[in-house]
């Protein structure tokens, strides 16, 4: 695995209950690199993701996430391996009866932090990143769809991740909305981190072109 290589899959099959969905999946991420995961709904794309958050076990092939060996991986080595990933959900998965600022302690506390203080600077920090510097105290009711997928983007940020999986992120906000939120996942990945995008919307890569990978007939080619 070269050094700055965040994802290595070779000859993967994604099974979902016991069915084969993707079979000899191979390619791999660099650090800083922006990549499309496109295909059809049911194509296979968020099995996919979530083999790479180990969601779903690594049956045939090998793959290392992170550094992480995902063939070995023991149980009580995947909450480590998840500091490393920021998930980005299409329902955004907020907690509806708490604050952003909650739903990120939540979040923080959930992975280990301890300090009061370095997360009180760490959470302004992220949302200052994705533009909600002054959103801390709302409840997610109270924000816009694209600001509440800023508040998933921000939660996936909280650890300084290696790398972003981000699932249909635009899938439930209006287009406009979509390219910032584009925009603001392009800028991660220029500053180092590796950005890996499902969508099924083919309009944003025409837009924002970038590296493509395309899951289709049981098969992930490059598109």
């Amino acid at each position: 695995m070269a050094l700055d290589t965040i994802i290595e899959l070779n000859k993967v099959s994604v099974y979902q209950k016991n069915i084969l969905i993707l079979s000899d999946v191979s390619f791999e991420i660099e650090k800083g690199e922006f990549v499309y995961l496109i295909g059809m709904t049911g194509s296979g794309k968020t099995s996919l993701l979530k083999v790479l958050y180990a969601d779903l076990p690594l049956i045939d092939g090998n793959a290392k996430v992170t550094g992480f060996d995902l063939k070995s991986i023991k149980n009580k080595k995947i909450p480590y391996l998840r500091r490393k990933l920021g998930i980005i959900f299409q329902d955004f998965q907020l907690l509806i009866d708490r604050s952003v600022n909650e739903n990120l302690l939540f979040a923080m506390k959930a992975t280990g932090w301890k300090d009061r203080q370095e997360m009180q600077e760490r959470l302004q920090d992220v949302l200052e990143k994705v533009g909600l510097g002054t959103k801390g105290f709302k409840m997610p009711h109270q924000l816009s769809g694209g600001e509440q997928q800023r508040v998933g983007i921000a939660r996936a940020l909280i650890n300084d991740p290696d790398i972003i999986l981000a699932d249909e992120p635009t899938g439930n906000i209006d287009p406009d909305t979509s390219e910032g939120i584009i925009n603001l996942l392009s800028k991660i990945s220029k500053n180092g981190k590796a950005v890996l995008m499902a969508t099924h919307d083919y309009s944003l890569f025409k837009k924002f072109p970038s590296r493509t990978l395309k899951c289709e007939k049981g098969k992930v080619v490059k598109f």
